[in-house]
């Protein structure tokens, strides 16, 4: 098979590098790719503003075309944006198999408003919340609550509309500059929980036939946690993510067995009540409460950087997954983990998340990342020769296993010391006590 993947991150470079492991994958093509995916065995990026034929048209149109020109057997989509533009309908219509929800379904996503519509009608755990657009009511609802509170702005913020306001002054002023922004015309306003985050990615495939026959599912992976703000100690700046490790050994099966009835569930009778079609992945990004899980938000793709230690320990062929994901037979994949641990710390540009220098020459001592055993993911650098140089935030995780979370760990961080940038920041403490974000 030819796979097509669409996007440009580090999650994009985890997805095409897991798909090229699979014997039954001749080549991954991405699109635009980055400087991770430009050397990868197997896999080869097309820029579609670099081809006349695609140049001048939007990205879904420019993908859809590459991919038909291509004769891709299976697309696999990394971001949430051409999602939500309908990417996976149009790939659909062309007749090429989209592991990505069609539009009402990345609606989830698109629109936090929508998401929490959904959860309450059908019995998701969730936060309370209101909804808003005009601002006075807003101030007002948040004045009556007090804080803490959360403010969301509604639509896709790229990870920058979620404000954990902790004092009623940061709660107005959360709601004035939300309100300024496309994404936050309509603000959700919801109730502080109190507890840790997780994450819990999972494969989904739900269609009308499926629904019909009983084969609708949905399967969860491994819980992961992704380290959101800049410094140690969860101190600092929130941003795209510090790192990420899977398992948690402060999840247990008691907790998964009740993710499973509280969220899970009640999410995939909502897809098929809705009559959604959605074949591809979702995230539910969870609060730990005294009270049992809590869902905060549905993503509907992989995670990033929880990919990054998540597809590693997939024992399973990710494009046999795929495949069943778009074929309807997910329901009786044998999806199977590897034993140990995934630790995988990330390096930003110096000055993230705000302005940051992009073109900085990139130097990794390959032989001693290879000693360690981890892969490196590309997130923000491109190729420039053969070599790399940055070009966003978030430049590059090294993703390392281990039989033991310290063995991991070691790992890990013994690679990330072997790469090298000016600027080059990180965190020390992805994965150890105290690191991870808590209410």
């Amino acid at each position: 098979m030819k796979a097509i993947v669409a996007g440009s991150g580090g999650r994009e470079h985890a997805i095409a590098y897991t798909l090229a492991q699979s014997n039954l994958i001749e080549e991954v093509v991405c699109v635009p790719g980055n400087g991770g995916t430009a050397f990868e065995k197997k896999c080869r990026n097309i820029d579609p503003k670099e081809r006349a034929d695609t140049a001048s048209l939007p990205f879904v149109e420019a993908f859809v075309a590459i991919a038909r020109a291509e004769r891709a057997d299976i697309a696999v989509i990394g971001p949430e944006d051409p999602l939500a533009d309908g990417i996976a309908d149009a790939l659909w219509e062309a007749g090429i198999p989209a592991v990505g929800p069609k539009a009402k379904g990345a609606a989830l996503e698109a629109s936090k408003d929508a998401a929490k519509i959904f959860m309450n009608k059908y019995g998701v755990a969730c936060a309370k919340s209101r909804t808003f657009t005009d601002e006075a009511d807003a101030l007002a609802y948040v004045s009556e609550q007090g804080a803490p509170i959360v403010i969301k702005a509604d639509g896709l913020a790229a990870g920058k509309g979620v404000v954990v306001a902790k004092t009623d002054e940061e709660a107005a002023r959360a709601v004035h500059d939300l309100m300024q922004g496309a994404a936050g015309k309509k603000l959700v306003i919801e109730e502080y929980l109190q507890g840790v985050e997780i994450s819990v990615l999972a494969a989904v495939s739900v269609t009308a036939e499926s629904a019909a026959s009983g084969t609708a599912a949905i399967v969860p992976f491994l819980p992961a946690r992704d380290h959101k703000r800049l410094l140690d100690g969860a101190q600092g700046p929130n941003t795209g993510g510090m790192g990420a490790v899977c398992p948690l050994a402060d999840v247990d099966a008691a907790t998964m067995a009740a993710f499973d009835r509280t969220i899970l569930q009640p999410t995939l009778k909502g897809l098929i009540a809705e009559r959604i079609d959605y074949r591809g992945f979702i995230f539910f990004g969870l609060m730990l409460t005294k009270d049992g899980p809590k869902a905060l938000e549905y993503n509907v793709r992989l995670g990033d950087p929880e990919t990054q230690a998540v597809l590693p320990l997939m024992q399973s062929d990710f494009a046999a997954l795929c495949t069943a994901i778009t074929d309807g037979t997910l329901a009786d994949f044998p999806l199977e983990w590897k034993p140990g641990v995934q630790v995988a710390p990330v390096a930003v540009s110096g000055g993230y998340p705000g302005a940051y220098q992009k073109g900085v020459p990139i130097a990794i001592d390959a032989a001693t990342v290879t000693q360690t055993g981890a892969k490196i993911f590309i997130a923000g650098a491109t190729a420039k020769g053969n070599s790399l140089v940055t070009s966003g935030g978030r430049v590059l995780a090294c993703s390392a296993h281990g039989d033991s979370f310290d063995e991991a760990w070691n790992k890990a961080y013994a690679a990330l010391k072997a790469v090298s940038f000016a600027g080059m920041q990180y965190r020390t403490d992805i994965g150890l006590p105290g690191a991870a974000e808590s209410n």
